[in-house]
């Protein structure tokens, strides 16, 4: 799907094509200027890996069946030999402009409603490593859900975004939020430009601000208002976003709602951004040829369908190149990916005021809620009064408040603690994907990043996949069409600090065996079982293995 026509999935992802292996030597032409030490790090491979061809025709040909039974479905419900489950309109609304597509009623109706089970399940504990789900039944083939009073008790999370395992309840830990509750309660009712603004809230921004390296930043109520609300502030008409086709909703609705012209590039393509840049500079807005008033580009750290990581260096050198404006959304790396946590920045050893706006939230490395937005004093100031989300919306919660600025001190070492969760999270995750790779299953993404996608393809297998790893008490998320290509369906895994050796070696057990019962290992690649060495001397800027 493109991006013009797709708003209402989280994710818009394309078909890639071929193994691709990307990397990036400390010699590059997209480093920053500055003495060797303060150069980028070497970038692990990112590899994205076609399946078989019999595995493309089977999953067409099973997307297919589904669809002509669907069909059969509703001439059935249509002639009343079949019960009619879904929402009809009444007959004096009949010529009303439908509210939903039909291929959307269809899809939901007779496709996703017979898996709805893997969805949506109810949690009823701490979402920590382990959790318990609630267990239900549905007599209607998923129309409806009703509960057995029964719960199906340490289940292995293997989908939440707790990085770091900070999603917690000890009350030794949560000792200083609860005596934050206590002293200014749990909502503050306000702006923060009237009467919400309290002494840990610029506590929490000089921290954020210390944290990234940067002068300044402002803190926000939701992560998602972060993006939607904060764009629409620094652009508008006559400006244009360069935007990477992969990039989250609440950067695509703040693109939209901005005003702003939008022009897309292939996802982590520098060939296609620095083409849509020439032509920027070149040719100006349409029709008057004026110069665009700002040129902004618009990229994640870590995209989280893909795994794969952002190629900032070169990002950060066309934006020079061409005198741009950079936006960085690193919801999914801050505090999961670098040395110390400090994300993509660190990740590749860049300076942070090569960053015109970094962004992030605090909804999964810091087990918290909401966002910031970080740069220099004068970006931070202008926001404070042009900002949606800062005059209208509410303050953070006092509590969450305590729960960040906790989290980002041991984080960085100022609670005189050496827990050292950013070092275990890069532990676990080479763990995962090394393995996963031995064992033959496709697995998109970067070697560093904790999001890891494994490849699973047809729509029967997705549902079959999640079914059994609930049996064997391990909670996925799968995703299938149309948040992803309809040949790439995938399950989620995202690790967590908090994850245990003994847990990871419980789900790879697991995942060795119902890879072999269902045939989910489709990869033609043969891993070593040692790990890779890499030669940070090599001077290939791309490699490319097909």
């Amino acid at each position: 799907c493109s991006y013009h026509d797709w708003c209402c999935c989280c994710f818009c992802v394309v078909t890639m094509t071929g193994v691709v292996t990307m990397t990036v030597c400390k010699n590059s032409t997209a480093h920053s200027a500055g003495p060797p030490s303060s150069r980028q790090r070497f970038q692990r491979p990112e590899s994205f890996e076609n399946p078989p061809m019999y595995v493309a025709v089977m999953t067409y040909l099973g997307f297919g069946i589904v669809t002509l039974f669907g069909y059969f479905r509703d001439f059935l419900r249509a002639v009343g030999l079949e019960k009619c489950h879904i929402a009809r309109e009444r007959e004096e609304q009949k010529d009303f402009v439908p509210l939903y597509q039909d291929f959307e009623n269809f899809y939901t109706r007779n496709l996703y409603m017979r898996v709805r089970d893997n969805w949506n399940r109810p949690i009823c504990s701490l979402p920590g490593p382990v959790f318990d789900v609630m267990e239900r039944v549905s007599p209607d083939y998923n129309w409806t859900f009703s509960l057995t009073g029964k719960t199906i008790d340490d289940v292995i999370n293997m989908g939440s975004y707790n990085y770091l395992g900070f999603a917690e309840n000890d009350g030794d830990f949560l000792k200083t939020v609860a005596d934050r509750t206590q002293q200014y309660g749990l909502g503050v009712c306000s702006t923060r430009q009237e009467m919400g603004n309290l002494a840990i809230h610029e506590e929490l921004e000089q921290l954020v601000a210390t944290f990234l390296g940067v002068e300044s930043s402002m803190i926000f109520g939701m992560g998602f208002a972060t993006n939607s609300m904060n764009i629409p502030a620094l652009v508008g008409k006559g400006c244009l976003i360069l935007s990477d086709e992969l990039n989250h909703t609440s950067l695509i609705l703040g693109a939209r709602l901005s005003g702003a012209t939008i022009w897309v590039f292939k996802h982590n393509n520098m060939q296609s951004l620095e083409r849509l840049l020439r032509e920027a500079v070149c040719s100006g807005q349409p029709r008057t040829h004026r110069p665009w008033r700002k040129v902004l580009i618009m990229v994640e750290g870590i995209y989280s369908m893909e795994g794969s990581v952002v190629r900032l260096p070169d990002i950060v050198a066309l934006k020079k190149k061409y005198k741009a404006y950079l936006y960085l959304d690193e919801a999914h790396s801050i505090g999961a990916v670098g040395p110390t946590g400090r994300g993509v920045t660190e990740l590749f050893g860049l300076d942070p005021s090569d960053i015109d706006v970094m962004m992030g939230t605090f909804t999964k490395s810091f087990g918290a809620a909401g966002g910031y937005i970080a740069g220099k004093k004068e970006l931070v100031d202008y926001l404070r009064s042009h900002s949606h989300s800062a005059v209208y919306a509410s303050a953070m919660s006092p509590p969450v408040t305590e729960q960040i600025l906790r989290a980002m001190k041991c984080i960085m070492g100022l609670d005189g603690t050496t827990v050292g969760k950013v070092h275990q999270l890069a532990e676990n995750t080479r763990y995962f994907r090394s393995r996963l790779q031995e064992m033959g299953f496709i697995i998109y993404g970067n070697d560093d990043s904790p999001v890891v996608p494994i490849l699973l393809y047809m729509p029967g297998k997705v549902v079959a996949f999640s079914r059994a790893m609930l049996k064997r008490k391990i909670g996925v998320v799968v995703v299938g069409f149309p948040a992803t290509p309809i040949t790439e369906a995938r399950a989620r895994f995202c690790l967590s600090a908090a994850h245990t050796k003994a847990m990871l070696d419980q789900v790879l057990f697991d995942l060795n065996e119902l890879g072999d019962d269902l045939c989910l290992k489709f990869s033609r690649r043969k891993y070593s079982p040692r790990p890779q060495q890499h030669n940070n001397n090599d001077d290939t800027d791309f490699e490319l293995d097909s």
